[in-house]
């Protein structure tokens, strides 16, 4: 591993992975917020709205009965 190091300055290589890392964090943020569903900044209710909403949210409590012994 040592080698490896000898041929990349490890100073501009870590400068270089949190520029890329950085940057790519930006990219996703500003894809999000592009989109309808996940922009938190023109309409921030939306994602409660929508949670509270969906069928699924409305079949949870049915889904989590579970019979406290086994039937058969």
């Amino acid at each position: 591993m040592w080698r490896v190091w000898m041929l990349f300055d490890p100073r501009r290589a870590l400068i270089g992975l949190f520029t890329f890392l950085f940057t790519l964090a930006i990219v996703i943020h500003f894809v999000l917020l592009s989109t309808e569903r996940y922009n938190w900044l023109a309409n921030p209710g939306a994602a409660e709205a929508a949670s509270l909403s969906s069928p699924a949210a409305a079949e949870s409590p049915v889904a989590l009965r579970v019979s406290p012994t086994p039937e058969g």
